[in-house]
């Protein structure tokens, strides 16, 4: 059954808990039309009295109501049909013609309907989705609401392949030969027998045939008969990070000469392998996991899943230095892993949060048990044919990993993705804080050879972060997160006997804030794989090191790459007394990512880069001047408050704080010409080289010495003070489809071109023709204003606009204004 994009003609309403009250009661007191995929939550407005607060960051939910006239054709009678919803946020209920056709709790994995039921054959039918996250506290991050993933329809007959009915595995390599083993499921709903014939049909990236199978199939009635043919392929290009080549089996049922059925999927060859002595390989060759943990919103457009916005940020991601993503803390949407699949990201798909232990009042914990059976299915399913998915991970943090009834919930859990898909790895992300709740006490005291009643008097002292959430309060305990104090937890014997059992199920084991773990597993398990599933930024340096010295530690997840809504502003620096994870009303961003929301790279971007060893030029990053000499209160997660930039109007002869980073023995520091020194960096010094000056405007200057001799450079020239508006659009030409996006990046240069950061400018956007403003704001974390609005002032020099485009061809006309600045007009186009 082929599927076909069901997006177009929907209404929505946002309501009680009602069909029949949503059809009179819409969002802002009417219905409004749109093109799905939608996120509702972005078009809320955030409040500080919401339950949820920092947590998605002020944003409330709301049961919406999404309803969709469509007609049914006469001859559909002979033919079966099914609703597909790749993803609705959360509680969705579905119905047709006012009856209930079934629903689907968790708001992450897929789910179908079959509607034969439930149809009116030759005239208008109505389906209903009621998405329900009007439950505040379901999320500790930012979730969006309603159907914020595609929805298709698959309109089959009645012999036909079943819904991911096609699976594609690739067992046996060679240089110059492979085999493709695909299966396919067939079903006839007739109550006639039939003989058919599957044909299969596999082509390259150029569309050239290399492999085909005729398979005769006998279709008893009412039979699902599942087949398996192995195809060869002669010369085959492998798919890896660095050469993503897919290929596509079109799979065609045939009745005589009619096509009774098809369906296409796109799959890649390559082979993996996991050792602890040779590490994981992908082909035969070791591949270090350089991976960033990531959320599912796309910033200023929300959760809404376009394929362009995924495949942008896997872009991004990718041209940082990335090559591997894990999907925290849910299942990723297809759009993800197909843009994955293309660029070359290898991915970790995770499936839940919690299991059956609670982390939030009205999370996932309380369906888990009834339901986590079939979620993993849908995951399973869902990512099969991706070549870029090599593991599964089962859960994130759960604290259910110190007990003997965790560990055998482990091995079920693990059990069923093996006997789903044998070729790839399931891990657990275990996290020793959450686990180790009930005997912290004797940890802290092993430690710090204090008795307990000792400790609880110093503990009845200490200010305790306040928070609903116990993950908000392990995350809180910065003092257990990094330094001397984190690695004798993470080292200490009472951890590791009570996660004994609990590590020993999976193929690997995922650590979250377990570094001085990492070389000891060793030592204690020599036969265990190592992954750091999730980690500090700031601990880069000592964690890339371990992994390149350890075969059996795979890689390192950072926490995180992409910046996003949510846990917000658990990576501000606080210069006011606040703290992190805490509500801090107006912050509606986490404020940590290498990248921040809008896809500007932070100079700790650059940084990873270079330890990674994938640049040589250096990079020069500047301590914010307006906040010199004061100490700010921050997160484990976030390491110095900076920017590359060398325009600080106004701070002239106040002192400043340069760093330079580079992978070079030496780096010598120019401010207008004149030395400022050269110092020490490379991987003995940290790769960073720090130089205190005072502040003059003009050039400064980084040089690279490589055995003594002079070598890379890299330069911050400062800006003038009158700027005008830059617009960059990186796409001009848009498919008439509803999806397609632009993006525009506005920032402010001179008449240089030199771009400064410092300047502030209220910017208005208009967009007319053909499409739609999807999104528009900044990065600042701390904003009230919300990204419908079209009026944003920039933030650390730049704005971003999301442009949609709609269903009919024509212009989109897109214009910026802002006071003192010429108007800037960028005119896309959509065929």
């Amino acid at each position: 059954m082929l599927r076909e994009k069901w997006n177009t003609g929907w209404k929505i309403s946002k309501s009680g808990d009602s069909p029949m009250m949503a059809a009179v009661s819409g969002m802002q007191g009417e219905e409004e039309s749109l093109i799905l995929p939608h996120d509702a939550m972005i078009h809320e407005k955030r409040t500080k009295e919401t339950k949820n607060q920092h947590q998605t960051g002020f944003y409330p939910g709301g049961c919406y109501t999404y309803t969709k006239t469509f007609d049914v054709p006469g001859e559909w009678k002979e033919k079966t049909v099914r609703i597909e919803f790749e993803g609705v946020y959360t509680n969705a209920r579905v119905f047709i013609n006012g009856d209930y056709a079934g629903g689907h709790p968790y708001g992450y994995t897929e789910f179908s309907i079959c509607a034969d039921d439930f149809l009116n054959y030759g005239s208008m039918n109505t389906v209903q989705v009621i998405a329900n996250n009007s439950a505040e506290e379901n999320s500790r991050w930012y979730s969006g609401s309603g159907i914020y993933r595609n929805v298709n329809i698959l309109v089959g007959n009645q012999i036909h392949i079943e819904e991911n009915g096609v699976r594609i595995s690739t067992p046996e390599i060679e240089e110059d030969l492979a085999v493709a083993e695909v299966e396919v499921d067939i079903q006839n709903q007739g109550t006639e027998k039939k003989r058919v014939e599957l044909q299969l049909r596999i082509t390259d990236k150029n569309n050239n045939v290399v492999g085909q199978e005729r398979v005769p199939v006998t279709m008893f009635a009412g039979s699902k008969e599942h087949t398996r043919s192995r195809i060869q392929i002669e010369s085959p290009l492998l798919w890896s990070c660095e050469t993503p080549d897919l290929y596509e089996c079109h799979a065609v049922v045939m009745d005589g000469d009619t096509v009774v059925d098809e369906t296409k999927e796109t799959f890649g060859i390559r082979t993996l392998s996991l050792t602890a002595k040779k590490g994981l390989r992908i082909n035969g060759k070791e591949v270090k996991l350089r991976g960033s943990c990531i959320h599912h919103d796309n910033g200023v457009i929300g959760a809404c899943t376009l394929e362009k916005a995924e495949q942008r940020r896997i872009r991004q991601l990718k041209e940082a230095g990335f090559n591997c993503i894990r999907s925290s803390h849910h299942p990723a949407s297809r759009a993800l892993l197909d843009a994955c699949d293309r660029e070359g990201i290898l991915v970790l798909d995770e499936l839940f949060d919690c299991w059956t232990r609670s982390k939030n009042n009205n999370d996932y914990a309380q369906y888990f048990t009834e339901y986590w059976e079939k979620d993993a299915e849908h995951l399973v399913a869902k990512d099969y044919n991706h070549p870029s998915v090599i593991m599964y991970i089962s859960g994130n943090e759960i604290q259910e990993a110190g007990t003997a009834k965790g560990a055998q919930l482990n091995r079920i859990v693990t059990e069923k993705f093996h006997s789903l898909d044998a070729a790839r790895y399931v891990t657990v992300a275990i996290n020793g804080l959450l686990a180790c709740m009930d005997c912290m006490g004797d940890i802290m005291c092993d430690i710090t050879g204090m008795t307990m009643e000792q400790m609880m008097a110093m503990q009845a002292q200490a200010e305790a972060p306040s928070s609903d959430a116990g993950s908000d309060a392990a995350n809180g305990s910065t003092d257990l997160m990094k330094g001397p104090m984190a690695d004798a937890f993470a080292a200490n014997h009472i951890l590791t006997e009570t996660l004994e059992e609990f590590s020993s199920v999976t193929d690997l084991v995922g650590y979250n804030y377990l570094t001085s773990r990492h070389e000891m597993e060793h030592e204690l398990y020599p036969n265990r794989v190592i992954l750091g599933t999730e980690t500090l930024p700031s601990d880069i340096v000592r964690l890339w090191k371990i992994v390149k010295e350890n075969p059996h530690v795979i890689g390192d997840m950072t926490w995180t790459g992409y910046d996003y809504l949510g846990e917000a502003g658990s990576g501000v620096f606080y210069y006011d007394g606040r703290q992190g994870f805490m509500p801090n009303w107006p912050i509606s961003v986490a404020y940590m990512g290498d990248i921040d929301i809008i896809g500007y790279r932070r100079p700790m971007s650059y940084f990873r880069e270079i330890v990674f060893g994938l640049r040589k030029e250096p990079f020069i990053a500047v301590e914010r001047l307006n906040h010199y000499g004061e100490k700010p209160i921050q997160s484990a997660w976030i390491w110095k408050d900076e920017i590359a930039s060398w325009t600080w109007d106004g701070y002239e002869g106040k002192p400043a704080v340069v760093n330079v980073y580079s992978d070079a023995a030496e780096v010598e520091l120019f401010l207008n010409g004149k030395s400022l020194g050269r110092r020490p960096a490379g991987e003995e010094n940290d790769y960073m080289a720090s130089f205190e000056t005072v502040y003059e405007a003009g050039k400064l200057e980084a040089v690279n010495y490589r055995k003594g001799t002079e070598a890379e450079k890299n330069c911050l020239i400062s800006a003038a003070s009158e700027v005008e508006l830059c617009v960059e659009a990186d796409n001009r030409v848009l498919k008439a489809d509803g999806a397609d996006l632009a993006y525009l990046t506005v920032s402010l240069k001179d008449a240089q071109g030199n771009q400064n950061l410092q300047a502030v400018k209220e910017v208005t956007v208009t967009v007319e023709g053909a499409g739609t403003l999807q999104g528009f704001g900044s990065a600042d974390p701390a904003t009230e204003n919300y990204y419908d609005n079209t009026t944003w002032e920039t933030y650390d020099g730049y704005l971003l606009a999301v442009v949609r485009a709609g269903m009919q061809a024509g212009e989109i006309r897109v214009s910026f204004e802002a006071p003192g600045c010429e108007k800037k007009e960028v005119v896309l186009e959509v065929q």
